[in-house]
């Protein structure tokens, strides 16, 4: 449905598998593509920009098994996947755009793979997705030896023109962004020598941490000034290695919040990833005071993962540290809704990244809790919020096609005093497929208004 609206719940219980890591996901069919043999992915995304990646290598020459989906096309937990590779220079030239979607990563992870590849493809996407910058993947892949050609400069729709045996690169990147640094480490595994990629911070490693699962020897070193080194050393080779996608804490951030925010709730989220690099939000919630209990920690397919025990809490507002925001980039819309709960005022410094993601995610958020009658300001890098025990609630917002924000308002929904409504639903299924059913098996009252249900079973009856 493009319109869901959320009303106030008494507690919500229960314990979820929430879709696989996004992140993860992308690189599992990405680096199975690029290694030689067949690789199973256990607990794929089956979400839009998931499958927009999987499309796309088809359209290089990777055989991928089809998802499965149950009777009504919802999200199937824990799902097994085939790839089989094709290793390094061995992608077929598309014969069409490479239409990525909503995807980011997807698509910036596969212009890397691309310009090393010796083959050129033209990279399309949605209306979203062609208004972001790719200078960032540009300008280092161009310094490689790859050829661009954008619309404006650096928007999609672009064509990139890769080359068999890249230059190898030192990067000095002056932005924390995993997208980047992946990039320049996929074309460098056929460059002649070492690729490296310093990070200001360091910003998640799925990608480091995959390509060893695949075999590849990759150094991390970080810096007594915090910066981050990650190297490898090009005409690598990876091996097929089964992978077991843990469930995305981006993801799993709405149902905790939701708990913590909503009376009389306990919600156990199982095998959610505990990537030092991802657990910002956790953290950060846990020391606003959020009663979230860690258990059941183990190793799934290279990556750190646990259950986490999520129980109603009394928040209170603190000032997050802007060191954080590399590992919960993804993660402050739904901060912001926790923080419209919480005693006191919370501050969140650092974030500019949120001005150029899907929406303007700072703008989008302001707005939209302003309109549910919270004390919330922002300048060009941050966002405050006051809290108070109750909010009014009572808006309609348009999410813009921005699946975080659309999940975020109704989370706020779910405990303000008024429902809130929220149109442009429909790309929660880009990370999210199945969130309103999963969150009314909590207990959550999230649903399609009733005009929607009717004019589905109108169409139904013609």
């Amino acid at each position: 449905m493009t319109q869901l609206t959320a009303k106030a719940s008494a507690s919500l219980d229960g314990t979820i598998i929430c879709p696989g890591d996004k992140s993860v996901s992308h690189r599992s069919l990405i680096f199975g593509a690029l290694a030689k043999g067949k690789t199973t992915i256990t607990g794929l995304l089956t979400g839009d920009d998931v499958l927009s990646t999987a499309s796309a290598l088809r359209q290089l020459g990777v055989t991928i098994s089809t998802p499965e989906t149950n009777a009504d096309g919802q999200y199937v937990a824990q799902q097994v996947v085939t790839v089989t590779g094709v290793g390094l220079g061995a992608f077929a030239e598309p014969g069409l755009p490479l239409d990525l979607g909503n995807s980011g990563t997807g698509a910036r992870l596969l212009m890397g793979v691309v310009a090393g590849a010796g083959i050129s493809a033209v990279f399309t996407g949605d209306a979203s997705l062609s208004g972001r910058p790719m200078q960032r993947i540009m300008t280092p892949l161009s310094q490689m030896g790859a050829t661009f050609t954008a619309r404006d400069g650096d928007k999609l729709p672009l064509t990139v023109k890769g080359v068999r045996q890249p230059q190898s690169l030192d990067w000095q990147s002056t932005m924390a962004s995993a997208q980047v640094k992946s990039a320049i480490l996929l074309a460098g595994l056929t460059a002649r020598g070492q690729t490296s990629v310093t990070e200001p911070v360091a910003s998640r490693d799925h990608t480091e941490r995959m390509l060893r699962h695949f075999g590849v020897d990759v150094a991390t070193t970080t810096h007594s000034d915090n910066s981050y080194t990650a190297s490898i050393t090009g005409e690598a080779s990876l091996t097929a290695a089964d992978i077991i996608v843990p469930s995305d804490p981006s993801s799993a951030a709405f149902p905790v919040v939701a708990a913590l925010i909503t009376r009389n709730s306990t919600v156990t989220v199982t095998g959610v990833s505990i990537n030092p690099y991802r657990f910002g939000l956790y953290q950060t919630l846990i020391d606003m005071g959020g009663d979230i209990t860690i258990s059941n920690e183990r190793v799934e397919g290279g990556e750190p993962v646990a259950d986490l025990i999520c129980r109603s809490s009394q928040l209170k507002a603190i000032t997050v540290p802007a060191s954080r925001a590399a590992s919960m980039i993804d993660e402050y819309p739904v901060l912001a809704v926790a923080a419209a709960f919480a005693e006191g005022v919370t501050h969140m410094p650092g974030i500019e990244e949120l001005r150029v993601k899907e929406t303007d995610r700072i703008a989008l958020m302001e707005d939209s809790l302003q309109r549910g009658g919270v004390d919330i300001t922002s300048t060009h890098d941050s966002m405050t919020v006051t809290g108070a025990p109750e909010q009014q609630g009572g808006m309609t917002i348009d999410a813009q096609h921005d699946h975080r924000i659309a999940m975020s308002c109704l989370v706020f929904g779910l405990a303000s005093r008024e429902p809130v409504t929220v149109t442009g639903c429909e790309t929660i299924n880009t990370s999210f497929p199945g969130f309103d059913h999963l969150m009314q098996s909590l207990g959550a009252d999230i649903r399609a208004d009733q005009i929607d249900a009717d004019k589905k079973n109108h169409k139904g009856n013609t």
